[in-house]
């Protein structure tokens, strides 16, 4: 077995601001001004925008929601027993995790070969319109 790994892929600048430019157009397209934020693989930022006209108050969500995705690897969001929201787990997590696991939707992971790389967080919409621009800064960085 290795004692390290080698071409890991990661995400560059170049590669953030591509995603966080789709997001913004999408926001813009849909007529709801965001903060979004994309993050690398350890759930540092990248890359940040508030757009004219989103609440101040959204932008450390965002990042928070990019933070989660990333050190999860998975969408942030609720914790579930089965299909039912467990709001007592979703919280308890939260408040152990000293906030980085936050149950609102809107941060997904970017994913390159399967291997997280980074994350992107949106906050200042609802919960599908977060996930929505989030999903378009993915889109962008597939298509690379």
């Amino acid at each position: 077995m290795p004692a390290v790994t080698r071409n890991n892929p990661k995400l560059t600048l170049e590669g953030a601001q591509l995603v966080l430019a789709a997001a913004l157009a999408r926001a813009a397209e849909i007529k709801m001004p965001m903060d979004i934020a994309v993050v690398d693989d350890g759930g540092h930022l990248l890359a940040f925008a508030r757009m004219d006209g989103a609440k101040i108050s959204s932008a450390e969500i965002a990042i928070s929601k990019a933070h989660c995705a990333a050190i999860r690897r998975l969408p942030s969001g609720p914790s579930r027993t089965g299909d039912e929201v467990n709001i007592l787990l979703s919280l308890g997590l939260s408040v152990a995790s000293h906030g980085h696991q936050i149950p609102l939707r809107g941060g997904l992971a970017l994913l390159v070969d399967g291997i997280c790389v980074g994350a992107i967080g949106v906050s200042n919409g609802t919960e599908d319109q977060d996930v929505d621009v989030a999903q378009a800064g993915i889109r962008a960085l597939d298509a690379k």
